[in-house]
């Protein structure tokens, strides 16, 4: 990321979602070059790498949640952020099967809410990048996923973000609004505190001397992503957005040359 340092340097950007683990780490980058931070926060977890690495206090901080749409509003036409990134979501699959209305009012309505929001603030919002999923394809007959493959979600967690990505994309056909969406799964590091996830839940059981939980019968194959490359992903998809075919698209990875 060396050749973008400069590009990061003194812009304004406004994080949802930023005490999350992919969050919490790109907060942690931006800062590193140089970037004026400011950060949508529903709730403050003392365990978050946001707050335990002190970068909390780095930050201008709004306190609200997505679904606030005078919130949304009055964050950017106070901080007038010229780069977005939208990380807030519902990202427990399991949880949005069980309170599947949280779901839909978090990665739906906190979607189109904060796209209204972009809109209605332009022209100050240059580039916007919208963190999705890879359920957002739902189950598909052929793997792996590629971006001309239909959105098709049919459980709570996958219909959202098969949703919020249509959505994303209606704002771009018709009005322009300069956004891209990056579909990643499966993402692992530091300061993942949801235990129900096989990588930090296994590591735990291990730091306690407990035996770890087998979740398969080995016959599963999946790819992982270390957070900061994600990071790394989401930073170079908004320097490049400006790109003749980026703009409105959905991405699962990261074009070479990038």
């Amino acid at each position: 990321m060396e050749n973008l340092v400069n590009f990061w340097r003194d812009r304004r950007v406004f994080v949802t979602g930023a005490t999350g683990l992919v969050g919490s780490w790109l907060v942690k980058a931006l800062l590193a070059q140089g970037a004026q931070v400011i950060a949508l926060i529903r709730d403050a977890d003392p365990q978050s790498e946001l707050l335990r690495s002190g970068d909390l206090r780095r930050v201008a901080v709004v306190n609200g949640r997505l679904e606030d749409f005078a919130t949304l509003e009055r964050a950017l036409h106070d901080h007038e952020p010229d780069t977005v990134f939208h990380l807030a979501a519902q990202t427990i699959v399991g949880a949005a099967h069980r309170n599947p209305l949280e779901n839909f009012e978090s990665n739906v309505r906190g979607t189109y809410h904060l796209l209204e929001a972009c809109r209605r603030g332009q022209p100050f919002v240059q580039r916007i990048v919208v963190a999705s999923s890879d359920k957002a394809y739902g189950t598909a007959e052929t793997l792996p996923y590629v971006e001309t493959m239909p959105l098709r979600g049919q459980h709570p967690y996958e219909v959202a973000k098969s949703c919020a990505d249509l959505i994303t994309a209606a704002y771009h056909h018709t009005y322009g609004l300069p956004v891209a969406i990056a579909r990643c799964g499966n993402i692992y590091g530091g300061g993942d505190l949801n235990w129900s996830r096989i990588v930090p839940g296994t590591i735990r059981a291990f730091w306690r001397g407990e035996r770890p939980v087998i979740r398969s019968d080995g016959t599963y194959v999946r790819d992982y992503l270390y957070v900061e490359d994600v990071v790394d992903a989401y930073l170079r998809l908004a320097v490049y957005l400006d790109r003749p075919g980026v703009a409105g698209k959905g991405s699962t990875s990261v074009p070479n040359g990038l």
